[in-house]
């Protein structure tokens, strides 16, 4: 069994007009949300054996940040083939995985993620940014992974919802 995390990137600026979309930066809710995805795993304890992100530099700087907070210690690999990428070019790098990699993040962008999620679980999902998804996969070897994997989702993260979560649980005790 192996467990693939499936991350979009967090909210991007897009206060510089004039700069490509591949450049674009993370802005000031993205540098938030980021890290607290990566406190996120550390508590649930999903820290990543290996973390695999788009080159563009908002998916860069979220999972660094994510990284960071998680206490992931690993290197984070970067690879174009996730930018704007369709679920194929996630299974085809998914598949050259060595198999002692039991947990994998992958990081990138919409359509991509939602496709990869509904892909893998059956199952279409909100990928709002800086949404996370846990999917456990029945295959014991990596190159195995490819759309006829039926996964499970074990849980879906947004943001908005640990902030809902988070003010409930503060009125609670009130």
């Amino acid at each position: 069994m192996k467990t693939l995390l499936i991350l979009r990137h967090a909210k991007s600026s897009w206060n510089d007009i004039e700069l490509a979309d591949h450049d674009r930066p993370l802005n000031k809710r993205g540098k938030r949300d980021a890290p607290r995805m990566g406190q996120l795993l550390r508590e649930q304890g999903l820290v990543p054996d290996q973390i695999i992100s788009s080159t563009a530099k908002r998916a860069r700087q979220t999972a660094k940040r994510v990284a960071k907070a998680s206490g992931y210690t690993g290197k984070i690999t970067l690879t174009r083939a996730f930018y704007h990428a369709s679920p194929e070019a996630y299974f085809a790098v998914l598949s050259d995985l060595p198999d002692d990699y039991q947990r994998v993040m992958v990081v990138g962008h919409n359509p991509g993620m939602e496709e990869l999620v509904a892909r893998l679980t059956r199952r279409p999902e909100i990928m709002t940014t800086a949404a996370l998804a846990h999917v456990s996969l029945p295959i014991e070897h990596w190159y195995e992974v490819h759309d006829r994997v039926k996964g499970g989702l074990i849980h879906i993260w947004r943001p908005k919802e640990l902030d809902t979560a988070t003010s409930t649980s503060k009125t609670d005790g009130v």
